[in-house]
């Protein structure tokens, strides 16, 4: 029987029970520890070797380098969530013996959808507008509006992975005329130019959408000389990783009121202090990583995308079929 197991750490999110783990446990044994901490690295890196797959997700615990040199059992790592690096070691991405798959597609609707909304909230001012009104202010008085429309607006795209193809898709319905820089993409839809360097992409764009993976060669990469480039009222739209931005350099820009911006993510660990100036400015919407939650309705008994995702790929593995979303190398050097 194929056998399964889940090392949680102090902030794991995987559910003790629910559709997700009945589904798992259709498919084999699942061994389910929703709080390992007090199990030493070494143990567990036996526990492991015991089983055919390893699962692991948001606030689970890394699986242990050692596994690469002596996997025993193990042939699977099941990444169920996105970012990979705290969770699963380079040198386990590098083992010919060990599959390793995230979610691949996943969140691409749900971050897309609210990259365009954040697009059409700053573009429409709303933040501004929302503010006046609470001031007991009315009309169209205030010099600062500087509302316009995704009909010929000039958007920039900072990577064009599962995300930033999905945002084009939707921006493209309200005719934007849109250009991606991302030198690892061969091939793009026809409503989108190519650039070839990103100082280009700033020189052609009135609005840029962040949606690069953070590496040593995006971090600070969106900086002083770059945001010089957009015009005044110029848009900077992104929920990718803040660290992509030189934040003082973008906080320079929107404290002058040249610029307008609409952030889900934030440098270093996606928080601005209590009582920081740029919580209250008008030009800058905050989303605190939370634009692409889904919370309503409810529907507790349904799986979500990435369970979906997970299952089928597992159920994949077991009938010894080409596993989706396969984390090589190279998408791991490019990913978050």
């Amino acid at each position: 029987m194929l056998k399964m197991i889940y090392l949680g750490g102090k902030s794991s999110r995987m559910p003790a029970d629910g559709p997700f783990i009945d589904a798992l446990r259709e498919l084999g044994e699942l061994t389910l520890i929703p709080d390992a901490t007090h199990i030493s690295e070494s143990e567990r890196a036996e526990m492991i070797r015991q089983n055919d797959i390893v699962l692991t997700m948001w606030g689970a615990l890394p699986v242990p380098e050692e596994i690469a040199d002596n996997p025993g059992r193990l042939r699977y790592c099941c990444h169920i969530t996105g970012e990979l690096r705290r969770y699963i070691p380079k040198k386990i991405i590098e083992s010919e013996n060990i599959y390793v798959t995230n979610w691949g597609d996943a969140p691409a609707n749900n971050v897309a959808e609210g990259a365009v909304s954040l697009l059409l909230a700053v573009l429409k001012d709303l933040h501004m507008r929302v503010a006046n009104v609470r001031r007991d202010e009315w009309g169209d008085s205030d010099p600062r509006y500087a509302s316009g429309t995704l009909e010929g607006l000039n958007v920039g795209l900072y990577g064009f992975g599962v995300i930033g193809r999905r945002f084009a898709e939707i921006l493209h319905v309200f005719g934007a005329k849109q250009y991606v820089f991302d030198p690892y993409v061969k091939e793009l839809p026809d409503y989108c130019t190519k650039v070839e360097t990103l100082r280009e992409l700033f020189e052609k764009s009135e609005a840029i959408a962040i949606h690069a993976g953070l590496s040593d060669e995006t971090r600070g990469s969106v900086n002083a000389e770059l945001l010089a480039l957009l015009p005044d009222n110029g848009i900077i739209i992104n929920t990718a990783r803040g660290d992509i931005i030189d934040q003082d350099a973008l906080f320079a820009e929107l404290e002058k009121g040249r610029l307008r911006a609409g952030l889900d993510v934030l440098a270093v660990n996606d928080r601005l202090p209590e009582g920081h100036p740029a919580r209250k400015w008008e030009n800058l919407i905050l989303t605190c990583h939370q634009v692409s939650k889904i919370g309503w309705p409810e529907k507790p008994w349904e799986l979500k995308k990435y369970e979906k995702i997970c299952l089928d790929n597992i159920k994949r593995f077991i009938n010894g079929e080409p596993l989706k979303f396969i984390m090589d190398i190279v998408r791991y050097e490019r990913s978050t």
